[in-house]
């Protein structure tokens, strides 16, 4: 899979060789860990000039052994450091044991953590559990997690949020929600999808001069998408015939705003002409909201022909329900042998009247749980391993998957890649209406299914953390994300606060 600018992500059995590799090089194992504590404590400082005291939690392995270095560190900065081990520090060998001579010379003392242990430092550092966690994270580290939780300070989690998986983003039980997270050698996948974007707070990465891509047989497990989400300019002699026809199906009887949302982002990023067929009882809504817009009441599925015959793509589920209405346009629009986006409505139809279609020629566009509905799984089962989820929506359906909600993943059958943008303030009706019209928009324009797929979800992402930034999270609007996307979809940031990059 081809991504814009941004940086790959590997799974935790992928950084141990990376990291094993490394010492194998030549540089002394010890030596990684002191770059890393030291690279953490940097980061810390520079995030908290102020704090001096210090609360550090270790447990065992070299996640332990960065801990004791940083409280080592400290120390020798001049703060005062309170450090409970979760794990006899007698029985830490290798590198992990001469980072706790390390800390023993700086003159750290050690505590054993007991559940009832107060947490006196204004900072924590958490280096309890690193990315080797593979199940459920068990005593004494969940009632070190919880308090750490409950302490309501400022958390600095080191490489990974303890409790946190590395490959997927699921909380294994519990996980510590940090404020900083500063990982190291190359930054993982569950970082970026699923719980990772809200347990790290702000993510940090520091490579500690290893270069990843250079080892060309460990290939990225996904790519982080970058933030670049402008279209080329337009040649001067350009007209709308250039930039393809959306047909927007949706809008049944008595639910026809999440078609009218879809048909006005269509219209907003880019596309030549854009169409609407919907429910008579709709029309004169669609032509107070957006006249651009050619809007057709449909009585039945007879009625598409000739739209269906003059578009470029169709967006098929905003709004569409599931009754007999919404079933004849669904069918009549796969007949159409067009290139589509499916959302919605339209995927619960796909489950229930056509679960053995597949198609390469269609984009999928499930939250987790219509994810759930497609997989014949639960949501649950789905948030536990989104990467897993999406590869095999696209091992069953074909096509591209776009997996909605906290760190979207695009996934083409060819690689996965991750969206690390976007805001709470996308919990709200009509978000995935309106990106499926920018969807439609950008395959009208000429992109491939992958390539549409990548930059919708940026710009989606990054126009409704502009909206954010200008008027809050609370009472963000999907039909707020129209003007801030068409500024991200013809390269212009002026004017619009966007703390997003």
């Amino acid at each position: 899979m081809q991504t814009d600018a941004g940086r790959p992500l590997y799974r935790a059995a992928q950084v141990r060789e990376l990291d094993k590799r490394t010492i194998a090089a030549g540089i002394e194992g010890f030596a990684l860990m002191q770059r890393a504590a030291m690279a953490a404590y940097r980061g810390m400082r520079q995030r908290w000039p102020a704090a001096r005291h210090l609360s550090v939690l270790c447990g065992a392995g070299n996640n332990a052994g960065d801990g004791y270095v940083i409280a080592a560190l400290a120390a020798l900065d001049g703060l005062q450091v309170q450090l409970y081990s979760l794990r006899d520090p007698a029985s830490l060998e290798g590198d992990a044991g001469r980072a706790v001579t390390m800390a023993r010379q700086a003159g750290v003392s050690f505590s054993a953590w007991q559940p009832q242990a107060a947490l006196d430092g204004d900072l924590i550092v958490d280096a309890l559990l690193g990315t080797g966690l593979a199940g459920e994270v068990r005593e004494p580290f969940v009632s070190a997690i919880a308090a750490i939780n409950a302490s309501k300070r400022p958390v600095l989690s080191v490489d990974i949020p303890s409790g946190l998986s590395a490959d997927t983003g699921a909380v294994l039980g519990s996980a510590v929600r940090a404020s900083l997270t500063i990982t190291f050698i190359a930054d993982k996948l569950g970082l970026q999808t699923g719980a990772g974007l809200a347990c790290c707070g702000e993510l940090q990465f520091e490579s500690l001069g290893i270069a990843s891509l250079d080892h060309g047989d460990i290939e990225p497990a996904a790519w982080r998408l970058g933030v670049e989400a402008a279209l080329p300019p337009r040649a001067p002699d350009s007209h709308k015939g250039d930039f393809g026809h959306v047909l927007v199906i949706g809008g049944a009887p008595g639910f026809g705003g999440a078609a009218l949302l879809a048909s006005q982002t269509a219209a907003r990023l880019g596309a030549g002409k854009v169409s609407l067929a919907t429910a008579p009882e709709h029309v004169t809504a669609s032509l107070a909201r957006c006249p651009e817009v050619m809007v057709h009441g449909i009585h039945s599925a007879n009625d598409l022909g000739e739209l269906l015959n003059a578009a470029t793509v169709l967006v098929v589920g905003p709004g569409l329900g599931v009754g007999a209405w919404g079933q004849a346009m669904l069918r009549v629009a796969l007949d159409a042998g067009k290139p589509m986006v499916l959302d919605a409505d339209a995927l619960t139809l796909l489950v229930s009247r056509w679960p053995m279609l597949r198609r390469e020629d269609w984009m999928l566009t499930p939250h987790p749980g219509e994810a759930a509905r497609l997989l014949e799984s639960s949501g649950a089962e789905v948030q536990a391993d989104r990467p897993a989820a999406a590869r095999a929506l696209v091992d069953r359906y074909g096509g591209v998957v776009v997996l909605k909600g906290s760190g979207s993943l695009v996934d083409d059958g060819n690689g996965l890649a991750v969206c690390p943008f976007g805001n709470p303030g996308m919990a709200s009706g009509g978000m995935g209406d309106a990106l499926s019209g920018m969807l439609g928009a950008l395959v009208a324009q000429g992109l491939t299914l992958p390539a549409a797929a990548q930059l919708g979800v940026v710009v989606h992402a990054r126009a409704a953390d502009q909206a954010a930034a200008a008027g809050g999270e609370r009472g963000l609007l999907a039909g707020d994300l129209a003007s801030y996307a068409r500024r991200l979809i013809n390269g212009r940031t002026d004017d619009a606060r966007d703390t997003s990059g």
